[in-house]
């Protein structure tokens, strides 16, 4: 715990707080059909997260805690946007929709896994993997599709006045989404597989 809390006072995990502190604010003004701030706050979430690893590489502020901070930040922020959308689509009147809204819990049940996975890992001695290429290019693109969808998706969307995402479309990219979701989540199995391993093979010395 010690090395846990070692140089964590950085710009980095300030901007992680930060994002986690905005999902409640996130949730209440979505909830409350304001979905202009909504998903001005989304926006600025995913736009703060592309930065703070930047910022951590560039003036070397990388540090444990970040590493837990960050990837925290990305599950409580997709867990609740899938929470969000498919309690919304569920009570949608277009049929469609309402049926298309249990693709959402593909993320929930992904990230509860990986937090879960998280947690029971920490607690044997094993480390959490950090995000690799599969990682960081599914959060991309989840974060950009639930920000195009809350910008101008059918029944939430803040512009749909102005554009209105096609269901066909839209359902297109949240199935394109979701196959990402899962090549990422997959991506992790190899590296606790390795570190279970080498657990086992000291002990065994």
């Amino acid at each position: 715990m010690k090395d846990l809390f070692k140089g964590c006072w950085t710009v980095p995990n300030l901007i992680s707080v930060i994002r986690i502190i905005l999902i409640p604010f996130f949730a209440y003004y979505f909830m409350q059909g304001e979905f202009v701030i909504a998903v001005i706050i989304l926006a600025l979430s995913g736009l703060s997260d592309c930065v703070d690893g930047k910022i951590a590489r560039r003036f070397n502020q990388i540090s444990a805690l970040g590493k837990l901070l960050d990837p925290l930040a990305d599950k409580l922020t997709q867990i609740t946007l899938a929470v969000i959308l498919f309690l919304t689509f569920n009570k949608a009147e277009d049929q469609m929709l309402k049926a298309f809204s249990w693709v959402f819990l593909v993320f929930i049940a992904k990230e509860f896994i990986m937090v879960l996975g998280s947690l029971i890992m920490l607690s044997i001695g094993l480390r959490p993997g950090a995000a690799e290429i599969y990682g960081k290019v599914a959060t991309l693109a989840f974060y950009v599709v639930m920000i195009f969808i809350i910008g101008f998706g059918p029944e939430v969307g803040a512009f749909r006045s102005l554009f209105t995402i096609p269901n066909p479309l839209m359902m297109i990219l949240v199935v394109i989404s979701a196959i990402l979701t899962m090549v990422a989540f997959f991506s992790y199995i190899p590296d606790v597989i390795r570190q279970a391993k080498e657990k086992k093979a000291n002990k065994a010395k």
